[in-house]
């Protein structure tokens, strides 16, 4: 697992004991003191506000990416330059504000390096720095509160679990009528709520993702350990640790419900399929040289007429030559029975590029007579009815499935469903060839 970008204070970390005691030493007592204060040295890049003018950054991440500090050293930050500034700090209740915001590990008053530290008055739920800037405390609960005051910038914390999450927003939105450049600031690990999926869909907001691993340096070795070990290649270990927004549209044929139900934990047959009755892969090519992503999934089906999906082999932006190779590759790893791939997009062209891999097995060009959607459909209903299992979790795939919507349309990430419809030609061969609406030429 990558743990993104490095902080200076990690780079330095991560030098040879003599580089690493060289360098402490030139900085000096006054050096190190300022490196250990300093924000930006110590902060990874994922965790800096975004370059540029900006009115809202949402910064939508897993659980102990280090949200909260990234939160408290931006209103520190902000609060020590400039004397001016009222700054709004907006839990989902009183008690959290103050709590983590406020009196937290990686709250406001934690952050602070010596001699810097702001008076906090708990009766007023208040924050005052020595140059007269001032942060105050609110509950989402109580979105009223929020309606009368006027505020230069706010940090919302949390906004996924918020109460009455639009009304407590909207009142603090309005409320940022101080300064000449208001900024908002909202912390969060990604669940689909209304306001969350909101602020992701506009296109003015800017936001920062990023996973939990990428705080490994300040996290306990065994916690890692253990979240992977319970949660790795799981819905939920996607959306709380790698801080991924699971959406699924209106009418979706997919859900992320029934993808769940429908993975298995292990496979009997190992990789080379020699325990499965067929094994297929299936390739939805891009429409020229270098198109959209060229779709591959493996997908195997046991004696008893279950499928199970092994693979997604997807490349992305991939002239002819990489993706036939890709194809082939899959192939040969799995020991395929055979190729199903889509010609609707220039069949010859097709043909020829598999035949250029020296693909040693039969290949299908099939033409699609029905919609994307419709064509799915059946597939859909075979996960419903349990005859499909998926052998772990393909995220950037089931991405696609959940965006594929009844009744014709793709809501999902991308321009198309490149993955699902790779997914879709495979189990249609394994699940539904008896009764195939497609139109099948040999090759």
């Amino acid at each position: 697992m990558s743990a993104g970008p490095a902080s200076w204070v990690e780079r330095i970390a991560a030098l040879p004991a003599n580089e690493r005691a060289g360098l402490l030493a030139a900085l000096g007592s006054a050096g190190r003191k300022w490196l250990q204060a300093d924000w930006r040295s110590q902060a990874r890049p994922s965790q800096l506000a975004p370059a540029g003018e900006w009115s809202v950054w949402l910064m939508m991440a897993g659980r102990g990416f280090g949200k909260t500090r990234a939160g408290a050293e931006w209103v520190r930050g902000i609060a020590e330059a400039d004397g001016s500034v009222r700054i709004a700090l907006v839990g989902a209740s009183l008690h959290e504000a103050r709590a983590v915001m406020v009196e937290g590990a990686s709250g406001l008053l934690a952050v602070a390096p010596p001699g810097r530290r702001p008076l906090w008055q708990p009766a007023l739920r208040q924050l005052r720095w020595a140059n007269g800037a001032s942060a105050t405390i609110y509950g989402a609960a109580e979105p009223d509160s929020l309606r009368g005051p006027q505020h230069s910038h706010g940090w919302a914390d949390e906004i996924a679990k918020w109460p009455r999450a639009t009304e407590a927003w909207d009142n603090l939105a309005m409320g940022l009528r101080l300064g000449v450049r208001p900024r908002l600031m909202a912390t969060t690990t990604p669940r689909p709520v209304a306001l969350v999926r909101r602020l992701a869909g506009d296109p003015a907001v800017r936001i920062t993702r990023g996973r939990t691993w990428e705080n490994r340096a300040a996290l306990p070795a065994a916690f890692l350990a253990e979240m992977a070990r319970q949660f790795g290649g799981t819905r939920l270990g996607r959306q709380e640790l790698d801080g991924a927004l699971l959406l699924e549209a209106e009418g979706a044929l997919w859900t992320r419900a029934l993808l769940d139900r429908c993975r298995a934990a292990t496979v009997d047959a190992a990789e080379g399929g020699a325990a499965f009755a067929r094994l297929v892969v299936g390739v939805d090519p891009p429409a020229g040289d270098h198109g959209d992503a060229c779709g591959i999934v493996v997908a195997a089906a046991d004696a008893a007429g279950r499928a199970y999906v092994l693979e997604d082999a997807t490349v992305e932006s991939a002239g002819p030559e990489r993706w036939a190779r890709a194809v082939a590759d899959a192939a040969a790893r799995w020991r395929a029975d055979r190729v199903i791939a889509e010609a609707n997009n220039g069949g010859a062209m097709v043909g020829a590029v598999l035949r250029a891999a020296d693909i040693a097995l039969p290949v299908r060009l099939v033409h699609a007579a029905r919609g994307k959607v419709a064509r799915a459909e059946p597939v859909a209903a075979a996960y419903e009815a349990g005859r499909v299992r998926h052998a772990g979790l393909f995220a950037a795939l089931e991405d696609q499935l959940c965006g594929l919507i009844l009744g014709g349309g793709y809501g999902g990430p991308g321009r198309s469903p490149d993955r699902a419809d790779a997914l879709v030609w495979a189990l249609s061969e394994l699940l539904l060839a008896a009764r195939g609406p497609a139109r099948i030429m040999g090759l």
